[in-house]
C-alpha cells in the first residue's frame, strides 16, 4: 500500500523535455529490409558465380559482394533491435542468416547481446565493446577497422558465464564451421577461390561497417549514454542526397540510439517529425566535414536548407470511463502459450467499448464465466502497454485450479469471456518530464502487472530508468521471457533485467538462488534511498518481507508499490462487530439491509443478492473499493488502496466490518 510523491528532479540539461514519440512502429513485416535482404543475397549469389566463372575481374567480384555483406549488416542490425517485425521469430530468422555473412564467427545472439551492451554503455571505456575503435588512435584506425569483430569475440569470452548455453554452442559451432571450411579450402587448394569470394569481401566490409556505423557517429564524444543520450552519439547533416543512402541512414545514428526499435528507414522522418523537441535537448550534430553544430547553428544551416518540421505531442494513456461495476461479454482473439503452464489470452474489445476499457499501467480485469455449471470469478493483472490499445492477461495454471485450467488447456480463440472494466491501482502516476529511477521485483506470474507498468514507463518516461528483478525456478518456467528480452533490447540505455533462479543449476552463481534485498543490493549498485519507485509483486512472503526490509532500510513508504494476487489469512476472532445496518449504493440504486455480527459489508450485499463487484476476497485486488459515506468501519487487512484513498473514506468491502449501528458505502464513488 503506497501513495505517490513526485520527487525533484535532478539538474540536468537533456532532461527538461520528455523525448517525444517518434510517431514509428515496428510494422508487422518491414518489406524494405525483406528488400535489401533479398538484394544483397542476389548480389552475393551473381558475384560468386562471377568469382568461379571468372566473367568479372576480381575486383569487381570483391566490390560487388563486400557491398552485399555490408547491407546485409543493416538488417542483422535492425534484427538485434526486433525492428524488422513484430513478430519475434522473423527477427530471429533474418538475423542468423544475415549473422551468417557478416560475421561467422559468432551466433547472432551473441551479436545482439554485444550490440545492446554498446547502446547501454556507448562511450563507456571497457565496459562499450564498440570502444575499441571509436577512441582508437587515428594511425591505429586502419588496422582497427577491418579486425572489429575480435574485440566482440574478447567482450563475449569476458561475459561467457552471464549467457545461455545454447547461445554459447551456437557461436562455438560457428566457429569451428568457419575454421574447418577455411582449413578444408587450403588443404585443396582453394584458399584463393574462398578468399576471393568471402574472406576479402568479409574484411572490406567490415573496414566499411567499423568506420561508417562505429567511428563516424561516436568518435571524439566524452559524454556515455548515460550521462547524456543526446550527445553521446551524432546526426550527420549535409550531403544527404547521396550520404543518406551510402550509409543507409546512419548519419541519422542519435536517432537510432533514442528509438532504437523504429526500422533504419525511417530515422530521417523521425527526427523531421520531432526535430525543434531535439533540439531543446542541444543535441550532437556535425556537418558531413564534421565541423559542429549547436542548435542555432544548426537552425541557420536549416533554415538555408529547409524547414522545420511540427511537433506533436507525447502519447498518454487514457483512464476507463467506465463504472467498477460494468461488465460486457468480449471475445478472446488469441490465446498464446507463455511457457508449459501459462498462456497469454488477448481480448478483441469492440470500438464502441474501447474506452471503457482503457486502463493505467498495473490494473486488472475480473473475469466472469461458467464452467461445469459453476460460475467461477477470477481476477488477472493486465500485461500490456497503457498507450498500445491491446488489452491482454497473463494466466498460469494454479493445481486444481478451476479457471486456471480452463484457460491453459481448453480456452481458444473466438471464446467469449464476460470481463469487468479495469480496476486497481497498484501502478503510479507517470510523468512525460520525469527522470525517475524505478525498481520492480517480481516472481512467477507477479510479472504480469509488472510487465503493463514497465512498458509504460518505458514509453512515457522517456528520460526514465528501469531495474527489475524477476525471479524464477528456471528459464522453461519463465513467464514473458521473450517479451522481456526484446524489450531489453529495445530499451537498451534504461532498460536493465536481472533474471534469478533458483532450480537452474548452470545459472551464473551471483543470480542463482531466491530474490531478497541482499540480492538486489549487491546488482543495482546503489543508495536504495535513491530509487524513486518500487513495485513489488508476486507471493505474499516474498513481496511483504521486502517492503518490509525497505522500510528498515530507510525507503520512504510512499515510494514502495505493492501488489498481491491473494491476501494473507483472515482473522478468525469476529465476535467484537455488532449487528449493522448498511445502505449499498450501487449502479445509482440503493439498497438497504441487515448485517449480521462479524459479516463484512461485501458478504452482507452478496447475501442479499447485490451484485456487488468483487474478485479476489483477500484485500489484494481493490476490485471490491467502495466509500463510506455513512458510519464507520474496520477493515482486517488492506493491500490495494493507497494511503490517499483510506484517507478519503474508500474502503475494501470483502474486509470491512462496521463499527456502528448504521453505515452507508458508496460502490459509484
Amino acid at each position: 500500500m503506497s501513495t505517490t510523491t513526485r520527487h525533484p528532479q535532478p539538474p540536468a540539461a537533456a532532461s527538461q523535455h520528455a523525448l517525444p514519440d517518434p510517431g514509428e512502429q515496428v510494422p508487422t513485416l518491414s518489406w524494405p529490409i525483406v528488400g535489401i535482404g533479398i538484394f544483397a543475397l542476389a548480389l552475393f549469389g551473381a558475384s560468386t558465380w562471377a568469382a568461379l566463372t571468372d566473367t568479372l575481374p576480381a575486383i569487381a567480384t570483391i566490390a560487388a559482394s563486400s557491398t552485399a555483406i555490408f547491407v546485409l549488416f543493416t538488417v542483422l542490425h535492425d534484427a538485434s533491435h526486433y525492428s524488422i517485425s513484430s513478430h519475434r521469430w522473423v527477427n530471429v530468422a533474418f538475423g542468423r542468416v544475415a549473422m551468417f555473412f557478416v560475421s561467422p564467427l559468432i551466433s547472432f545472439r551473441s551479436f545482439a547481446f554485444i550490440h545492446i551492451e554498446h547502446h547501454r554503455h556507448t562511450n563507456d571505456g571497457e565496459s562499450d565493446p564498440d570502444h575499441f575503435v571509436s577512441a582508437s588512435p587515428w594511425w591505429q584506425l586502419p588496422l582497427r577497422f577491418p579486425a572489429m569483430d575480435l574485440p566482440y569475440i574478447s567482450f563475449l569470452v569476458r561475459n561467457l558465464r552471464r549467457r545461455p548455453r545454447a547461445e554459447i554452442a551456437e557461436t562455438a559451432a560457428l566457429m569451428t564451421l568457419s575454421v574447418t571450411v577455411i582449413a578444408s579450402a587450403a588443404f585443396a587448394g582453394h584458399l584463393w577461390t574462398l578468399a576471393l569470394i568471402y574472406l576479402i569481401p568479409e574484411r572490406v566490409a567490415m573496414f566499411v561497417l567499423a568506420w561508417w556505423f562505429d567511428w563516424l557517429p561516436h568518435h571524439d564524444l566524452k559524454d556515455t549514454q548515460r550521462e547524456n543520450r543526446y550527445r553521446a552519439t551524432r546526426n550527420r547533416v549535409g550531403s544527404e542526397w547521396i550520404l543518406t543512402p551510402l550509409l543507409l541512414s546512419q548519419n541519422y545514428h542519435l536517432v537510432h540510439h533514442l528509438h532504437p526499435s523504429i526500422p533504419f528507414y525511417r530515422y530521417v522522418a523521425a527526427w523531421r517529425r520531432n526535430e525543434a523537441a531535439y533540439l531543446e535537448r542541444d543535441p550532437e550534430i556535425s556537418t558531413v566535414f564534421g565541423q559542429h553544430l549547436d542548435a542555432t547553428q544548426y537552425q541557420e544551416w536549416k533554415r538555408l536548407n529547409g524547414t522545420l518540421a511540427a511537433l506533436l505531442p507525447v502519447r498518454m494513456p487514457r483512464s476507463s470511463a467506465a463504472r467498477p461495476t460494468s461488465t460486457y461479454p468480449i471475445p478472446v482473439s488469441s490465446v498464446d502459450p507463455l511457457t508449459p503452464d501459462s498462456v497469454k489470452v488477448t481480448f478483441d474489445v469492440p470500438d464502441h467499448l474501447s474506452d471503457q476499457f482503457a486502463f493505467q499501467a498495473g490494473q486488472h480485469l475480473t473475469v466472469h464465466h461458467r464452467i461445469g455449471g459453476q460460475q467461477v470469478r477470477r481476477n488477472y493483472s493486465i500485461c500490456t502497454c497503457a498507450t498500445s490499445g491491446e488489452l491482454a492477461i497473463g494466466i498460469r495454471h494454479i493445481p486444481g485450479g478451476t479457471f486456471s485450467s480452463f484457460a491453459v488447456d481448453t480456452l481458444r480463440a473466438g471464446d467469449v469471456l464476460e470481463l469487468m472494466t479495469p480496476t486497481g491501482s497498484f501502478g503510479a502516476p507517470l510523468d512525460p518530464l520525469a527522470r525517475h529511477h524505478h525498481v520492480a521485483v517480481a516472481a512467477g506470474s507477479g510479472i504480469t502487472p509488472i510487465l503493463s507498468i514497465l512498458r509504460t514507463t518505458m514509453e512515457i518516461e522517456t528520460e526514465s530508468r528501469f531495474t527489475l528483478f524477476y525471479g524464477n525456478r528456471t528459464a522453461e518456467s519463465t513467464m514473458f521471457a521473450a517479451e522481456l528480452d526484446e524489450l531489453e533490447s529495445r530499451y537498451s540505455d534504461r532498460l536493465r533485467i536481472f533474471h534469478i533462479r533458483s532450480a537452474e543449476a548452470h545459472h551464473p552463481a551471483a543470480l542463482r538462488g531466491r530474490i531478497d534485498l541482499a540480492t538486489i543490493q549487491r546488482l543495482i549498485a546503489t543508495d536504495l534511498t535513491t530509487i524513486d519507485r518500487w513495485y513489488l509483486c508476486g507471493p505474499s512472503e516474498l513481496t511483504t518481507t521486502i517492503r518490509d526490509d525497505l522500510a528498515t532500510e530507510k525507503v520512504p513508504t510512499d515510494r514502495i508499490h505493492l501488489e498481491l494476487f491473494r491476501g494473507t489469512n483472515r482473522p478468525t476472532h469476529l465476535d467484537n462487530f455488532p449487528a449493522s445496518e448498511v445502505t449499498i449504493t450501487l449502479s445509482g440504486a440503493q439498497h438497504t439491509v441487515e448485517l449480521a455480527p462479524g459479516e463484512t459489508v461485501l458478504e452482507s450485499a452478496l447475501k442479499n443478492n447485490i451484485d456487488a463487484p468483487y474478485a479476489c476476497l483477500g484485500g489484494a485486488c481493490g476490485t471490491c473499493k467502495a466509500r463510506v459515506t455513512t458510519g464507520k468501519v474496520s477493515m482486517e487487512q488492506n493491500f490495494a488502496l493507497q494511503k490517499n484513498e483510506t484517507e478519503a473514506g474508500f474502503i475494501l468491502t470483502c474486509q470491512s466490518h462496521p463499527t456502528t449501528p448504521t453505515v452507508a458505502v458508496d460502490y459509484d464513488s
